[in-house]
């Protein structure tokens, strides 16, 4: 099984919006076939072992690191392909955690006289598939915060100290490469607009890893404010997603009569704008999240300003944190944490079972808010 979640780890930004499964056929005290999903090459992990296995899949022993599927998708039901292929024994490190499917794989081959076996590394297999089944679940990507902060909790100097499209480094280059892996990870990053015009970001991945789409780079910008010639908008190659609400007071014909020429320009920069509703004068961020579900966006990185962080905090919209901790002092007049929000440190008290990493002269504290597998 740890053969088969070293696997499924490997396809990390290669299977979504499909989980990440590994599957390993032992047969006679020997590997016979094994596999991974890669969302590209159609086939799940035990077609991809039972092809590589042959006639020596019957009698064989699956380890697969998720429930094989009992329904028709893509492809046909993984269940069904064990039963033919005659193995003799399926050990599950989890179930599936679509609710509406969840144990029925295991009934069809518990059926066909199959002994099966589930919750083999259950944990670990769970961790890898954290955004996959918070999406199956609620609908929508399973959200993380990541902040880079100075020793006292600040997440950037005062402005009036900071140069124009500039940006500050807080964490080191340790943590910095960190991040890089987490984008990967990562099906979309979001930013808002103080940010873009802030720091002139590009927020791409730039790990070197191979990943099978790119990632969808998101900004808030509910007044179309993003400069023409930022480096997101010269970078752009359909992979980068505007997104705007309603001015006040405007109905929407005179909004599109004032904005069909700056959106245009965007398009013709391969930009994507898309328009969703407001409440209280802010973008609403749940149909934000919901426009990225429709995109099968199942993993979203937030790297976000103090406002953004506030905002997603207090909608209860966050299911991670990480929390990039610099031995710096900004001071009580640099920017917080989150605006309207706890600060770092109450945040901090608040997790359940925090991770505490050293990444170079840094220490980040990360953590679920929300278990996506319940």
């Amino acid at each position: 099984m740890r053969h088969a979640l070293d696997l499924a780890r490997a396809t990390v930004a290669l299977a979504s919006p499909n989980p990440q499964v590994g599957c390993v056929l032992v047969g006679n005290g020997e590997i016979v076939g094994e596999g991974a999903h890669l969302y590209d090459q159609r086939d799940h992990a035990e077609i991809v072992a039972l092809k590589l296995a042959g006639e020596r899949a019957r009698g064989a022993t699956a380890y697969v690191t998720l429930e094989p599927c009992s329904h028709q998708g893509r492809t046909g039901p993984c269940a069904d392909a064990l039963i033919a292929a005659g193995v003799s024994r399926v050990v599950a490190a989890t179930v599936d955690p679509n609710p509406q499917v969840s144990g029925r794989g295991i009934e069809r081959m518990r059926a066909a006289e199959i002994e099966v076996a589930v919750g083999v590394l259950q944990t670990e297999a769970r961790a890898i598939n954290e955004a996959f089944a918070h999406s199956i679940r609620t609908g929508r990507p399973l959200v993380t915060l990541k902040a880079a902060l100075s020793a006292d909790g600040m997440l950037a100097p005062p402005p009036a100290t900071r140069t124009t499209h500039q940006p500050f480094w807080l964490t080191g280059p340790e943590s910095r490469a960190e991040v890089q892996r987490m984008r990967h990870a990562a099906d979309a990053v979001l930013t808002g607009i103080g940010t873009v015009l802030a720091d002139d970001p590009l927020l791409t991945d730039r790990s070197g890893l191979a990943r099978r789409r790119p990632l969808l780079r998101v900004v808030l910008d509910s007044r179309l404010r993003t400069p023409l010639d930022s480096q997101l908008v010269r970078s752009a190659q359909s992979d980068l997603l505007l997104i705007w609400g309603s001015g006040k007071g405007e109905t929407a014909a005179q909004e599109s009569d004032a904005t069909t020429e700056r959106i245009a320009a965007f398009e013709a920069e391969g930009v994507e704008v898309v328009r969703v509703a407001e409440s209280n004068g802010k973008l609403d961020l749940s149909a934000v999240l919901d426009v990225l579900a429709q995109r099968q966006i199942l993993s979203l990185l937030l790297e976000c300003g103090s406002r953004l962080n506030g905002a997603f905090l207090a909608q209860d919209l966050v299911d991670r944190v990480a929390l990039f901790h610099a031995p710096t002092n900004l001071g009580e007049d640099a920017v917080p944490f989150a605006a309207g929000y706890v600060s770092p440190e109450q945040l901090e008290q608040s997790l359940v079972s925090p991770q505490r990493t050293t990444f170079g002269a840094d220490n980040c504290v990360s953590a679920l808010l929300h278990d996506p597998w319940f």
